[in-house]
């Protein structure tokens, strides 16, 4: 049997505190976007977050109108692949793919567009642009094979749920070569789940910095009331 490789690990006494993504992510394939193989994803836009974590790259997308001075802030503060929302439901056409364009020029490693992103668009999109799109599927109704040959480079998986099911389906339809991201929910079981479908990397989402914080007062206030 192979031995397994030892590796050297180095810590910080100030940065031991990050938010880590679950171990079994890493057994993905991962995908080589722009020469980096990447494999596990966080899902946040809290730059506090984003500079304490051991994720390889992040997925900066937001329940509102996409702007470039949130991908900005992304950026600044990031220190792996970032790759941004442009749109797809109340923010679409022209402005998305503006949008996309410009987040290109800011250095960002892909542009995701929402379920609900036009063909067309993503067509427009494809045209304007040179870093992947990263389509998202959000229900087992959506026409996959469409959205590919429209300019999808990556699949992005989000059916909740169903996530694990859809993957599955949508890996025996696309073939065992298209790149495609998912999330892993919860527990280790579903992101191996989700990777044994046939996810190439995992969006991971974290604990929220007042969740985090609320750790923190805890063990302050045990600490105090030792004294």
């Amino acid at each position: 049997m192979k031995q397994k490789k030892y590796i050297p690990v180095i810590h910080s006494n100030l940065k031991r505190g990050i938010v880590k993504v679950p171990e079994v992510i890493y057994r993905a394939s991962g995908i080589s976007i722009l020469g980096t193989r990447i494999k596990s994803i966080i899902f946040t836009t809290d730059v506090a977050l984003i500079k304490n974590h051991n994720a390889q790259a992040i997925m900066a997308v937001y329940p509102f109108t996409p702007q470039l001075t949130i991908t900005q802030a992304v950026l600044d503060v990031a220190s792996v692949p970032v790759f941004a929302g442009v749109g797809g439901g109340v923010t679409s056409g022209v402005r998305s793919i503006n949008l996309a364009f410009q987040s290109e020029l800011l250095g960002v490693y892909g542009v995701v567009v929402n379920a609900t992103m036009s063909l067309e668009v993503i067509r427009e999109m494809k045209a304007m642009t040179d870093v992947p799109i990263i389509a998202t599927i959000a229900s087992p109704n959506e026409d996959v094979l469409a959205k590919i040959e429209a300019g999808a480079a990556i699949l992005n998986i989000s059916g909740a749920a169903k996530t694990v099911e859809m993957t599955r389906a949508i890996r025996k339809l696309v073939g065992p070569e298209f790149p495609i991201i998912a999330t892993g929910g919860p527990t280790d079981e579903t992101i191996l789940a989700t990777i044994e479908a046939g996810a190439n990397a995992i969006t991971f989402t974290p604990p929220t910095s007042a969740d985090l914080f609320s750790v923190s007062m805890q063990k302050y206030r045990d600490i105090l009331s030792q004294k």
